[in-house]
């Protein structure tokens, strides 16, 4: 399977800022991992959406559409899971 590009919004960058510092390097890895395998064991497509699945790392929650054609993932948020369907 070819790899896929990460794309990140300017939005979860900020994101970012929000995390303690330990669970950075955990959802940096997951999105990593993405690049190979777009739809892991464990995610879940979002219902409502055609492209949009989500990823849990421990308590956060990583929301990202996958472009096949394209090939390219596009993460959309990282967030806590309490936080993370608000809109």
């Amino acid at each position: 399977m070819a790899s896929f590009s990460i794309q990140w919004r300017s939005s979860t960058r900020r994101d970012f800022r929000r995390l303690p510092p330990d669970e950075v390097q955990r959802v940096l890895a997951e999105v990593e991992a993405l690049a190979e395998n777009p739809c892991p064991n464990g995610s879940e497509k979002l219902t409502g959406t055609q492209h949009t699945h989500r990823i849990r790392v421990g308590d956060y929650r990583v929301i990202y559409e996958v472009f096949t054609e394209r090939k390219i993932i596009e993460v959309q948020r990282v967030r806590h899971r309490q936080d993370v369907y608000r809109t």
